[in-house]
């Protein structure tokens, strides 16, 4: 009797405990038990990603919609940072923004649609949680724009008490920012979401189909649901902001052409990419006609794209000259220093790779610019480069018979000093980057070539001997052997060291601040150096928060294209 008594008592105790359990049980369980450890391990860094970088970045755009001097907070002033940068620009870069946002949506729901067709699954059973999701992130975001206010005029509020009045007001002050209207009850709101998101997805997965995709087409959701909410928003503050801006025209007695600019030049951006995206597929035609045909079309498409965005130079000249000249000046520096440091960084990690003597000697000289304090060394620059006519490269042209150069003093473009050398005359849109630009142009190749030189030559190491042993068997010389197989199997490197270099080179900053100098005239003045001067010289802080944002959204852009335009022709072997 008593043995038959016991397992009749553990086996519902067994049972609870399974049941109890149950949400970690199975395949679903374990995926869910992997899926907690990694987040687990990756906190840390989502924190740190935040705080350094979700959060600056949040708070720049937050801060490029105030205006005031000396002041932290500033009046609400919408978009007027950026007209007063860009002009009407700001407008139709708000729109495509938005525009953005709709095409990752619908770029999300066609990757979650190919999924669920493949699988014969249903994805929509999981669009409630991607929906509670979103809502509770977009809420988390509004509340940095709503108490970003109170909490920023804080330190202002303390201004004139004592350290000990301070620290008894500081809780205070932040408490009653916190208990402002629509503050608190945003933040709630916003984890009230993010909870029910979290229950729903739990639900869901314990009575509905089992499927390993569940998360997956969460996420899908989700961030299709935020892109619609961020569209949303963000056109619905552009048309306000486009609203206010004819009002106050009406106010003034002027006419506004924001619509039509932004219709116009919007309507040539998308004939340019039709007639790319025509040019690409004209030569898989089946005959010479269809191909005739299509190029026929892409040309036309490009003049009608190129005649509506005729509009664009009224729209920047009605901007900040200086933000213009600055980019101008960057796209000048970017594109004379990259390819210079890619070719001799690719040209002297082949020549490195060769059996020769000192070969370890020859790369720790080549990478030791990479590794000098950049600071000290733009200083030694400046000395060599120095436009006085005893300085030292000067010196040096004396002894072989030229005349001293301004360098660092001379603003005049290189093609206008060679121009005058040969006695002809150069237009000054043909002037090219000034003397003192190309001196940081020739700092920043002298400090960056080793840097790629290193990693050439790590591709070089590993592309196979078998392939230039085959090679040499079938009669290929050297030149034929490094352009059909070197530079091929180099392209993965060749392809990430370029996106870093664009990257790197539109945010330089710190080595062209210690060369530039007054006698320059702001020549060598890049986007970087334009917006620390407006935010540490001018003390204006908004302008220079959507500066930033601009140069932000610049660097993205042609990171992108790059990516486009690159990505094609990368071999991974």
């Amino acid at each position: 009797m008593s043995n038959t008594a016991i397992p009749s008592q553990s086996k519902p105790k067994t049972q609870a405990t399974r049941t109890g359990l149950t949400i970690f049980s199975g395949r679903r369980g374990a995926k869910r038990r992997e899926t907690m450890l990694a987040y687990l391990f990756l906190s840390p860094a989502i924190i740190i990603i935040g705080l350094f970088g979700l959060f600056p970045l949040v708070f720049s755009v937050y801060q490029s919609t105030r205006a005031g001097l000396n002041n932290v907070v500033g009046r609400p002033d919408g978009l007027g940072q950026y007209v007063r940068a860009i002009d009407n620009l700001a407008y139709v870069l708000a729109f495509w923004m938005a525009l953005f946002f709709v095409i990752v949506t619908v770029r999300q729901i066609n990757e979650l649609l190919t999924t669920s067709r493949s699988k014969n699954e249903n994805p929509w059973g999981w669009l409630l949680p991607g929906i509670l999701s979103a809502v509770g992130i977009a809420l988390l975001l509004r509340l940095m724009f709503v108490f970003m206010p109170g909490l920023l005029e804080v330190g202002e509020r303390l201004i004139g008490f004592t350290a000990v009045e301070r620290n008894e007001l500081f809780p205070v002050f932040v408490g009653e920012a916190w208990t402002a209207p629509g503050v608190s009850s945003t933040f709630y709101m916003g984890i009230l979401a993010l909870i029910l998101a979290g229950v729903t997805y739990t639900f869901l997965q314990q009575y509905t189909k089992p499927t390993l995709r569940d998360s997956f087409y969460t996420s899908k959701l989700t961030t299709a649901v935020l892109m619609i909410i961020l569209a949303t928003a963000i056109t619905w503050f552009t048309t306000s902001e486009i609203q206010l801006a004819y009002v106050e025209a009406l106010e003034e007695g002027e006419s506004l052409a924001i619509w039509a600019q932004m219709v116009t030049i919007s309507a040539g951006f998308v004939l340019l990419l039709l007639s790319w995206l025509v040019w690409r597929t004209a030569a898989s035609r089946d005959s010479n006609l269809q191909t005739g045909l299509r190029f026929l079309a892409g040309i036309f498409l490009m003049i009608g794209g190129w005649v509506l965005i005729a509009e664009l130079p009224v729209v920047i000249a009605e901007g900040n000259e200086d933000w213009w000249v600055s980019l101008r000046t960057t796209v000048f520096y970017v594109m004379g220093a990259l390819p210079a440091e890619l070719f001799l960084g690719l040209v002297l990690a082949t020549l490195l790779y060769q059996d020769i003597k000192a070969k370890g000697m020859f790369r720790m000289i080549y990478f030791l610019p990479y590794i000098t304090p950049a600071v000290g060394a733009a200083a030694v620059f400046k000395v060599l480069f120095s436009g006085n006519p005893n300085g030292t490269i000067n010196t040096v042209l004396a002894s072989l018979g030229f005349q001293p150069l301004g360098w660092l003093n001379e603003p005049s473009g290189i093609n206008q000093l060679i121009g005058e050398a040969l006695n002809f005359n150069i237009a000054e849109w043909a002037a090219g980057p000034s003397l003192a630009l190309v001196v940081a142009i020739i700092f920043g190749i002298w400090k960056y070539t080793g840097y790629n030189v290193v990693f050439f030559l790590a591709g070089l190491g590993n592309i196979s001997r078998e392939y230039y042993e085959a090679a040499s068997i079938d009669g290929a010389g050297r030149w034929a052997q490094f352009r059909y197989i070197t530079l091929p199997l180099l392209s993965p490197i060749t392809y990430f060291l370029t996106i870093f270099g664009v990257i790197g080179t539109f945010k330089a900053f710190n080595t062209i601040f210690v060369l530039r100098s007054r006698a320059a005239l702001g020549t060598m003045d890049t986007s970087s150096l334009v917006i620390f001067d407006a935010f540490n010289r001018d003390t204006r802080i908004g302008y220079a928060a959507a500066l930033g944002i601009i140069l932000l959204i610049v660097i993205l852009s042609a990171t992108v294209l790059l990516d486009r335009v690159a990505k094609g022709r990368v071999f991974y072997g």
